[in-house]
């Protein structure tokens, strides 16, 4: 610890003037630590946590090690007790801090400094035989303080009580003159509704003369109004006579109605059992006649006969079908012909060549299920090593012969075909569609077809 410290006469008249009441007996009092006033302590915590980050390790006290790794900013803040303990306590660490100061912050040394604080910390650290004086001046100068704040605060509070007492005095006179504005108001507003009073009194006799010969005139008025109802009563008993008499008239219209539409589907049937038996009997006219001629009974078509083409086979699903083509398609025994990879290439190039002929006949199916039409696709064989299982009910899938393309088998299925029966040529090969066009068939762009098959 710190050798005691005894106080002396200070040499300045403000140390004079602290400790004139103390008297000898005070000055030989000695300074503890602990009981130092507060901002004693934390100056004296403040240089000793600037000097542990400056001294050597070894020189630092195995308790204040831990504290030596907090930032400087927080040493003195959380280990300003242990620092302050160490300090009274530890003579070696006293020395290296006092060392230190006086190295680095002489001016923390000055006990004649005017800041009694900083003159007390300097007093203590030197162990100077005046600073328990200067420590009670600091208590002084801090009781001060707070007794001056306290008289400041207490006249800052009478001053607003003084103002808040003339602004309720102000509001008091301001009610009172309300209130007695208010009460004339209410005595102005009694007359007025007395007066009232005697003026609905008046008007209320007069109503109850003008009620009493209401009544009087309303008990003839019920006379003459129960007459005009039963009047009115007779008269609507009429109309509902009548319109049951129409009710009935019209029962009878429906029932006649439904008697000859009976009749009529009766006749239709026997007209179609008719038609049906002239059916049959024209086709066994039509066999017969075959079999005399000795002509060919198969299905076959001239598309079937072209040559240069090798037809696929194989089985398709089908899918749904909106109508593009509806005008051409509904065509008594249309032949729609198809570019097939013009088509596929123009709607869904991404896929693969094997994929687009697959979707294609398969829309193609669902196009021929729902139109009639007898459908022929043709896509060309020259990369194709072997004749591909691609096909759908309702479709002939052609694939060109080595050396011969798509645009002449189109041809040929176009030139095969009887004057005068309605063809439809799917490509948007400008040649294809000039040639069809000249053979009679209707070209159609592959765009027009995929937005029909699109809806299937």
């Amino acid at each position: 610890m710190f050798p005691s410290v005894h106080a002396e006469e200070p040499e300045d008249p403000g140390l004079r003037a602290a400790s004139a009441g103390t008297g000898a007996e005070a000055d030989g009092k000695s300074v503890t630590w602990r009981e130092l006033p507060e901002p004693v302590r934390a100056r004296l915590a403040e240089l000793a946590a600037e000097a542990l980050g400056k001294i050597p390790r070894i020189d630092i006290p195995q308790q204040l090690r831990p504290v030596a790794k907090f930032a400087p900013a927080k040493r003195a803040k959380l280990g300003g007790a242990a620092l302050l303990t160490t300090l009274e306590d530890s003579t070696a660490f006293r020395t290296a801090v006092l060392e230190w100061v006086r190295e680095y912050r002489p001016d923390a040394l000055d006990p004649n400094v005017p800041d009694p604080v900083a003159a007390a910390v300097a007093a203590v650290l030197l162990g100077e035989s005046s600073a328990a004086t200067r420590v009670r001046l600091v208590v002084k100068n801090a009781a001060e303080t707070a007794l001056r704040a306290e008289r400041d605060a207490a006249v800052a509070r009478s001053q607003r009580l003084e103002a808040e007492l003339a602004r309720v005095r102000d509001e008091l006179a301001e009610a009172l003159a309300a209130v007695e504005g208010a009460r004339q108001e209410r005595e102005d507003e009694l007359t007025k509704l007395r007066n009232r009073l005697r003026e609905q009194g008046t008007q209320l006799r007069t109503a109850k003369d003008m009620a009493e010969q209401a009544r009087e005139r309303l008990a003839g008025a019920d006379v003459k109004r129960a007459e005009e109802v039963a009047a009115v009563t007779a008269q609507l008993e009429r109309e509902r006579q009548r319109a049951a008499a129409e009710r009935t008239r019209a029962e009878r219209a429906t029932a006649d109605a439904e008697i000859a539409r009976q009749s009529a589907k009766e006749a239709r049937e026997a007209d179609e059992v008719r038609l049906s038996l002239l059916v049959d009997t024209l086709q066994g006219a039509v066999s017969g006649l075959r079999r005399e001629l000795s002509l060919d009974t198969s299905s076959r078509r001239p598309a079937d006969s072209v040559h240069g083409a090798t037809p696929g086979t194989g089985a398709g699903r089908q899918v749904r079908d909106p109508a593009v083509l509806d005008r051409l398609l509904a065509l008594p025994s249309v032949h729609l012909i198809v570019d097939g990879y013009n088509v596929t290439k123009t709607g869904y190039p991404e896929l693969t060549l094997a994929d687009q002929r697959n979707r294609l006949v398969q829309q193609l199916g669902a196009l021929a299920a729902r139109t009639g039409a007898e459908v022929t696709v043709v896509f060309d064989g020259a990369e194709v090593l072997s004749v591909p299982t691609v096909s759908a009910r309702g479709v002939r899938v052609l694939f060109s012969d080595p050396g011969v393309i798509a645009d002449d088998v189109i041809r040929s299925l176009v030139g095969a075909e009887p004057e005068g029966r309605p063809l439809v040529v799917a490509s948007t090969d400008r040649g294809v569609a000039d040639s069809v066009r000249r053979s009679g068939a209707h070209p159609v762009a592959s765009a027009v077809l995929l937005a029909r098959l699109g809806r299937v």
